[in-house]
């Protein structure tokens, strides 16, 4: 893992009104490794980006009141109504909010499926 990335998230939990963006933003780091074991990361236009033979899989962003989380290479994927942001079908963005419930299992999946075509 890559320490300007941990350093970003343990910044957001130095101040105590964005604790639970470094949570959901320790969650998703987690998940992006464990649906691509071979991914690397680094800190890019200040946010954490996630990529698979130098190429982009994941990116993660803590906005004043909000983290998001976007997949690349997403054109494939189903997910439910509403689930991500309306945005380009090659990218899906999941907007959490404070105390939002996150489905971390189904979006280890989308990770999984998409970075599959990753080649």
């Amino acid at each position: 893992m890559n320490q300007d990335v941990t350093d970003y998230i343990n910044k957001l939990k130095d101040n105590p009104k964005q604790q639970w963006q470094a949570e959901v933003c320790h969650q998703l780091r987690q998940l992006v490794h464990n649906a691509v074991p071979e991914i690397t990361e680094r800190l890019q236009y200040s946010k954490p980006h996630f990529l698979k033979n130098g190429k982009y899989a994941c990116v993660i962003g803590a906005a004043k009141g909000w983290v998001t989380f976007t997949i690349f290479n997403a054109r494939s994927l189903t997910a439910p109504a509403d689930f991500f942001e309306a945005g380009p079908e090659e990218r899906k963005t999941l907007k959490v909010l404070a105390g939002q419930t996150v489905d971390y299992k189904l979006l280890e999946k989308m990770v999984e499926q998409t970075a599959a075509t990753i080649p």
